[in-house]
C-alpha cells in the first residue's frame, strides 16, 4: 500500500510545478482567451495549494517522528482517560471485527485511499459547479489542517503501537500498511494519531455536500463520516479522543471564519441593493420635479 502513499518531497516538488504553471498560463493569456485560461490557471493554483498543504503535512510527520519521547506514553494516557470516562474500548471494538477478513480488509483499503481520494473529489465538484462555495470550504480544510499540524509536533502514538493494551496492527497483518517502511527515503509518519485529520476532513465534506447540495441524496454523505470513524478506530489508527479533538478544532475554525465575514460585511457597509429608493439623489431630485 505504500504506493498510494505520496512523501512530502514528491507532493512538495509537484505543488511547485502546478504553481509556476498557473503563473505562467495567467502571464501568457492573451485578452481573447482571458476567461479560459483564467479557469486553467485557478484550478492548476488550487490544486498546487492542496498539495503543498499535503507536502506539509507530511513533513510535519517526518519532523515528529524526530523526537519520540513520550509517545507511548501520551497514547497509554489516552486510552486510561477514556476507559475512566466511560468511553467505549477500541480494543473491544477491534476484536469484534478481527473474525471477518473482508471487513478487515475493506476498512485498511478505506483508511489508506478514502481520505485524501473524497477530499479531492469535493473541492474538484465546488470548484467546477459551486465556485462561490469553494473559497470558503478550501479556507476550511486549511486552517483545519494546519490547527492539526500545531497539535501534531508534539508525538502520540497511535492505538495499533499498544499491543498490551489489546490492540492490534490489522493492517500490518494484512501486509495493507501505509506505515510498513520507507517511501522515497523517508519514514511515514506514525506519530501523529492525536487530532485526527482522517476525522477532521471526512466532516467538512459532509457538512459541505450538506450545506451546498440541493437533493435529497446529498444526506447520504453523512455516511462517510460515521463509516471514517468506524475505520480509524477498529484499525487502531486513532482513539476516540483523536477524532474528538479535531471536531472541536473544526468547529472552532467555522467560528472563526463566520466572525471575520461578519466583520468583513459590517466594515464594507450596506451593499447598494440595501439602499432605498428615497435615499437615491436621483430619485429625490425626480419626484421634486414632478
Amino acid at each position: 500500500m505504500q504506493n498510494l502513499t505520496l512523501t512530502w518531497q514528491t507532493a512538495g516538488g509537484a505543488s511547485v510545478v502546478l504553481l509556476g504553471a498557473a503563473y505562467a498560463v495567467k502571464r501568457a493569456t492573451r485578452s481573447g482567451a482571458a476567461t479560459r485560461a483564467g479557469g486553467t490557471a485557478a484550478l492548476l493554483r488550487e490544486a498546487g495549494i492542496l498539495l503543498g498543504l499535503f507536502a506539509l503535512w507530511q513533513l510535519v510527520g517526518h519532523l515528529s517522528v524526530l523526537s519520540t519521547d513520550h509517545a507511548l506514553d501520551r497514547a497509554e494516557w489516552i486510552h486510561r482517560t477514556e476507559l475512566g470516562l466511560g468511553f467505549p474500548d477500541e480494543a473491544a471494538w477491534q476484536r469484534a471485527v478481527e473474525p471477518y477478513s473482508w471487513l478487515v480488509t475493506g476498512a485498511n483499503y478505506y483508511y489508506a485511499t478514502m481520505h485524501f481520494g473524497v477530499m479531492l473529489v469535493l473541492l474538484l465538484w465546488l470548484f467546477l459547479r459551486h465556485r462561490d462555495r469553494y473559497h470558503w470550504v478550501r479556507t476550511t480544510v486549511v486552517l483545519t489542517t494546519a490547527a492539526c499540524l500545531l497539535i501534531q509536533f508534539i508525538p502520540v502514538a497511535p492505538p495499533r503501537m499498544l499491543p498490551e493494551s489489546g490492540f492490534a496492527d490489522l493492517a500490518a497483518q494484512y501486509g495493507q500498511s501505509v506505515y510498513g517502511g520507507r517511501v522515497g527515503g523517508v519514514v511515514p509518519d506514525q506519530l501523529s494519531a492525536m487530532p485526527s485529520v482522517h476525522v477532521a476532513w471526512c466532516v467538512i465534506v459532509a457538512v459541505a455536500v450538506v450545506r451546498v447540495a440541493r437533493r435529497p441524496w446529498r444526506w447520504l454523505v453523512v455516511l462517510h463520516p460515521l463509516v471514517t470513524v468506524f475505520v480509524v478506530v477498529v484499525t487502531a489508527n486513532h482513539f476516540w479522543a483523536d477524532g474528538l479533538v479535531a471536531v472541536v478544532l473544526l468547529l472552532v475554525v467555522y467560528l472563526v471564519q463566520y466572525a471575520v465575514s461578519g466583520w468583513r460585511a459590517d466594515s464594507e457597509g450596506p451593499t447598494p441593493a440595501a439602499v432605498q429608493p428615497e435615499d437615491r439623489p436621483e430619485e429625490r431630485s425626480s419626484v421634486s420635479r414632478s
